[in-house]
């Protein structure tokens, strides 16, 4: 993979970083690539910088310095695009930042040298129908979730697999995960762990008022359909816990693979196994 400029981007306010952001600029400068900065890196060392979207559309490589929530909102910068993201981990958890602070030069020398994986990961299309007009579409990296924004009440959503009636869900709402979004709120309500690798979609009620509505793994190939059918609640739709749009009643929400993956630098240094027993303390008693 020919490199010749690397993106920073960095988590906003986070000035305490930036000995890191300079520490990486030399880095790379002195291995001859052309470095690109956002504006949040570029603000907490003083120079100028671009937004995201002018970022990623002009390197080969971006660099994030954050944690899950950073790598989710650069992601969804990138758009269509097919440059490799490498996430190091400033936060705690950080699923999909795999990197280490102090592994980073490591890992990206393993990257110059063609001696590193990159991942591509499943992402899903989103859009909204109401009546014959598409109101809104997003790319999701980790999940769409269709909730009631009321509190204490729940709502009422027909899921339709690829036309055939799935149920009816009496619930706080559902999540359509993908395998790397299993990990992440699909996961927190009791939706299973899958491997990033696979080519699937979940899905998740939340709070069901049904016990027996458990989660049910689909196949790539699958074309969700979801339909509100709740008079006199808010419901909401939140695309990777970042942006999203308010729903209407029989408003449909239409889920499936997208055509164009994220690409993301596997940790050189951990299996899947060994990050998921350190992230969740797997062992630990």
């Amino acid at each position: 993979m020919a490199i010749r400029s690397v993106g920073i981007c960095l988590k906003p306010s986070q000035a305490e970083f930036a000995g890191t952001v300079r520490g990486l600029d030399k880095w790379l400068s002195e291995r001859g690539q052309a470095v690109v900065l956002d504006e949040d890196a570029a603000e907490c060392v003083g120079r100028s910088g671009v937004t995201r979207q002018e970022l990623t559309a002009q390197v080969d490589l971006i660099v994030v310095l954050g944690g899950d929530g950073t790598l989710l909102s650069v992601a969804r910068s990138v758009g269509e695009r097919s440059v490799p993201i490498l996430g190091v981990n400033l936060g705690t958890l950080g699923f999909l930042t795999e990197i280490a602070l102090d592994e980073m030069f490591a890992a990206l020398e393993r990257v110059f040298d063609d001696n590193v994986r990159i991942e591509p990961r499943m992402r899903l299309d989103v859009r909204v129908r109401r009546g014959d007009a598409e109101v809104a579409q997003f790319l999701a990296l980790n999940e769409a979730v269709i909730s009631n924004v009321d509190m204490a009440r729940i709502i009422e959503l027909e899921a339709r697999s690829s036309g055939a009636d799935v149920t009816t869900y009496h619930a706080d709402g559902l999540i359509v995960s993908t395998p790397t979004g299993s990990t992440a709120y699909s996961l927190s309500a009791g939706g299973p762990i899958l491997h990033p690798q696979l080519s699937a979609m979940v899905l998740t009620p939340i709070c069901s008022h049904t016990l027996t509505q458990r989660p049910v793994v689909l196949p790539e190939s699958t074309e969700i359909e979801v339909q509100t059918r709740t008079r006199g609640s808010a419901v909401q739709l939140t695309v990777d816990g970042q942006e999203g749009v308010q729903l209407t009643e029989s408003d449909v929400v239409l889920i499936r693979r997208s055509d164009h993956p994220i690409r993301i630098v596997g940790s050189p240094f951990r299996s899947r196994f060994e990050i998921l027993r350190q992230k969740l303390r797997w062992g630990e008693r």
